[in-house]
């Protein structure tokens, strides 16, 4: 993977590098201070454009320090031909405003392989092969 840092993600003095032993996802750090207010959703700059390796996706999850503020990731999908600076959509979904510094790690990007080929439509049903789960959907497995 490739990784490109801007000149403010550089000042910041803050690497991009691998994650730990053990650890899935590289750390993604804000590169500007802001103020989410509650319900509010906001688009953190990182500073980072990321060259993702054909046949991978990055995905952005929440780190549970972040969450535990009441900040949530969405739509975290980093496709492999996306070239722009990554960005992190957050929501507050506390009752009090969340300060975010810049250098703050603020989410995790996950990268993982992508099933693009060797799909088979079912052409019924009872095509697909059963499981013990079967159509069990909310709740089906257990409390």
């Amino acid at each position: 993977m490739r990784v490109f840092m801007n000149e403010e993600r550089r000042a910041l003095a803050r690497e991009f590098s691998s994650p730990r032993a053990g650890d899935a996802g590289y750390d993604l750090h804000a590169i500007d201070d802001s103020e989410v207010a509650p319900l509010q959703r906001i688009a953190i700059r990182t500073g980072l454009h990321i060259e993702i390796p054909a046949g991978y996706v990055g995905l952005v999850k929440d780190r549970s320090s972040v969450a535990a503020a009441g900040m949530h990731c969405l739509a975290g999908v980093i496709d492999s031909s996306y070239r722009g600076e990554l960005k992190v959509l957050m929501v507050n979904l506390d009752s009090e405003t969340v300060l975010i510094k810049a250098g703050q790690k603020i989410a995790q990007l996950v990268i993982v392989p992508v099933l693009t080929e060797g799909i088979e439509l079912a052409a019924r049903l009872e095509d697909l092969s059963p499981s013990e789960r079967g159509e069990g959907g909310f709740g089906s497995t257990g409390e």
